[in-house]
């Protein structure tokens, strides 16, 4: 039986929110906040075998486009779209077909991933997941 592709995906700005130093960068430039959370996902996502999408609301300074097919993958909104939106499509999409864990605080989203199929966990337990990997403190 052939072991099934784990993804993790994570909904950027409710994780953001969720995590007092995020927050604080956040406050300081919006771009900082997102870069230090691609980047202890982007450590999780090299120690694990679970694939990692972020999705953030809005677009970014650019839109990112990595060379290397087995980097984070990061998606942004567009204009009249919500990161939401987006959680929601790919849980519908890929909730059956890949083990599909989303990371949201919010609970309209939560109730769509695990109705989709996937398995649903609070920015809390990321932040858990991510420290039990040692992957540094987070600020």
């Amino acid at each position: 039986m052939s072991k099934r592709t784990r993804y993790l995906i994570v909904d950027g700005h409710s994780v953001i929110f969720a995590w007092p130093e995020l927050r604080k960068l956040h406050g300081r430039r919006t771009s900082l906040a997102r870069e230090a959370l691609t980047k202890w996902l982007r450590g999780y996502q090299d120690w694990t075998e679970v694939r990692v999408v972020i999705v953030f609301d809005g677009k970014g300074a650019h839109v990112h486009a990595s060379a290397d097919p087995h980097d984070v993958q990061i998606f942004y909104s567009r204009k009249g779209q919500t990161a939401d939106a987006i959680i929601e499509r790919l849980a519908g999409k890929y909730g059956t077909r890949f083990d599909l864990v989303v990371a949201t605080s919010d609970s309209l989203v939560q109730q769509t991933a695990i109705a989709c199929g996937a398995e649903w966990i609070p920015p809390e337990t990321l932040r858990e997941m991510l420290k039990e990997r040692g992957l540094g403190e987070l600020a």
